[in-house]
């Protein structure tokens, strides 16, 4: 059973680089198929895919967020880590990382981490 863990800062101040880290247990980020996502889910809205990293370490975006989203990974310590430059309040949110087999599977999730960008 894959099992995924968030980690980072719960505050970060506008204008800075929110950093976030997902540790995965119970199978490896370079399975084959399998898909690695970041999600979030502002206060009071719906849940919003910001991207992917594949398991060959090919990346996909959201169109409203590529530039300003990254997504790489670490495969020695079987980590993948989502990057959001030039943060603002509205990005205050529950972030998730989730996985599946195929873009847009979504069968495995952490269980979430709140971000609040404030000053």
């Amino acid at each position: 059973q894959v099992q995924l863990q968030e980690s980072g800062p719960g505050l970060v101040k506008p204008s800075q680089t929110l950093s976030l880290t997902c540790t995965v247990s119970g199978g490896s980020i370079t399975t084959v198929y399998y898909y690695w996502s970041s999600i979030r889910q502002p206060p009071g809205k719906g849940l919003e895919w910001m991207g992917a990293i594949r398991y060959d370490g090919g990346t996909y975006y959201s169109p409203s967020l590529k530039s300003h989203t990254s997504i790489s990974r670490d495969t020695s310590k079987n980590q993948f880590s989502l990057q959001l430059s030039s943060v603002t309040p509205e990005d205050t949110a529950v972030y998730y990382c989730a996985s599946g087999t195929g873009l847009g599977s979504l069968a495995y999730w952490g269980q979430g981490t709140q971000v609040t960008i404030s000053s």
